[in-house]
């Protein structure tokens, strides 16, 4: 018995339509689902009060990055993920050298260098020395003689009758820091991965009307 097979080139062509439309579909809706957890992250890191400039280090990248295809993806990454995966985790906090973490407080100002100035870089800055002073209840200090500025913050006293001068606290001493979990960065992933199905559905439904 011998078959022969004859395919209708209008089911052929109506294949490759389908294919072609299928492709489009999975290409917008992963762009789209791409670039709607890239904005679900700045958001929530915003919200959470760390600023914009760590929220604009959230990226997306589609794949492919140009034509479409029915293995389209999105990457969705921070440019700071460690700073962005502490606050995701909450971790516990404590100084290299086994000692003190210093945090500084309003008296101490912000480094030049961008973040959390550090006691050996106020005492460069400032020509004053810290002093520690060990508290039984609550954190230790280090306090500086001086005066503070119209900012509010310690600077050296040029006076000679000591009119002004005041003991200023600068950084508090603690051993450790548990930083609190702020970002939930994995619920809002999971609603992307959850929506792209609707989306390729709506996106192929739209081509056709």
């Amino acid at each position: 018995m011998k078959l022969k097979l004859d395919i209708d080139p209008d089911i052929v062509a109506m294949m490759a339509a389908e294919v072609a439309a299928g492709e489009r579909a999975v290409t917008a809706a992963m762009r789209e689902a791409g670039t709607g957890l890239k904005s679900a992250w700045r958001l929530q890191i915003t919200g959470a009060g760390l600023g914009p400039r760590l929220a604009n280090s959230i990226r997306s990248q589609n794949f492919p990055r140009s034509g479409e295809s029915l293995d389209a993806a999105a990457l969705v990454w921070s440019k700071a993920p460690v700073i962005v995966g502490a606050h995701v985790t909450g971790p516990l906090i404590r100084s290299k050298d086994g000692f003190w973490l210093a945090i500084p407080l309003p008296a101490a100002g912000k480094s030049l260098r961008g973040g959390r100035i550090t006691p050996g870089e106020w005492e460069r800055r400032r020509g004053l020395r810290l002093r520690f002073v060990y508290r039984r209840m609550g954190p230790s200090l280090l306090v500086a003689e001086g005066r503070l500025n119209t900012k509010g913050q310690a600077v050296e006293s040029r006076s000679k009758t000591g009119h002004g001068k005041v003991t200023a606290p600068i950084f508090l001493l603690v051993p450790q820091v548990k930083l609190p979990k702020r970002l939930d960065l994995a619920r809002d992933a999971e609603r992307a991965v959850d929506g792209v199905p609707g989306l390729i559905v709506a996106s192929w439904v739209e081509q056709r009307f």
